[in-house]
């Protein structure tokens, strides 16, 4: 039986994607309020930005925002020694949990023990949590910076089960990346449900416990 779901942050239980949107808007307040822009030129600005962001991966904020700023020369340029404390003030202000999800955990929590094991800096993923109040849903949140290990290592995937008191065999892990949260709970023994809303094709050699499309879904694995 199960007798605890965990999850990961961005891109599972909150919508990285509109957070990216509102933290857009924010910058072009700051930097771009002077210079006229079209909703048309709005729209390509924020697909661009969106396309430096790569979803997080693989740049500093720095090389993020100095590859927009060449491209579309702001009014008001951030310097580079400020763009890491701008971001970091700003972006966990933005997040979002879609209220379905929040309904789907209080849904869980009637049944089973919940957690969030997350990859990133402490400042950043602990001021996403306190924002939406997720803290005063779940009863283990582990942060990779804070513990010194991060997903895939199963180590990470272990501490939060330890912090639960329940077995991996009694465990499952919902997450959006298959090479971080489903390989590293599968390694930890825990089985892990792939969430993929965008109908993503899995072209890796890992193999997902389940594929969910809706969070909503994840109910249906309570009883196993």
């Amino acid at each position: 039986m199960i007798k605890t779901i965990m999850f990961d942050l961005d891109d599972t239980l909150l919508d990285r994607n509109k957070a990216v949107e509102a933290m857009f808007s924010i910058i072009m307040e700051k930097c771009y309020k002077n210079i006229a822009v079209t909703d048309i030129q709005y729209n390509n600005m924020l697909c661009e930005f969106k396309k430096y962001d790569n979803n997080g991966f693989g740049r500093t904020h720095i090389e993020l925002f100095n590859n927009f700023f060449n491209k579309f020369p702001p009014s008001l340029r951030i310097p580079d020694v400020e763009i890491y404390d701008f971001w970091t003030r700003n972006f966990p202000k933005c997040s979002i949990i879609p209220a379905e999800n929040i309904n789907t955990v209080l849904k869980l929590k009637e049944h089973v023990k919940t957690a969030i094991i997350s990859n990133g800096s402490v400042e950043s993923q602990r001021g996403k949590i306190k924002h939406t109040k997720l803290d005063e849903l779940f009863e283990v949140i582990i942060i990779s910076d804070e513990v010194g290990v991060g997903k895939p290592d199963p180590k990470i995937f272990e501490l939060a089960l330890n912090k639960l008191d329940v077995p991996p065999e009694n465990a499952l892990f919902m997450g959006d990346r298959l090479d971080k949260d489903i390989l590293g709970c599968q390694n930890a023994g825990i089985r892990g449900i792939w969430y993929n809303p965008n109908n993503l094709i899995n072209n890796t050699e890992i193999k997902p416990f389940a594929e969910i499309h809706d969070f909503a879904e994840i109910l249906e694995y309570i009883n196993l």
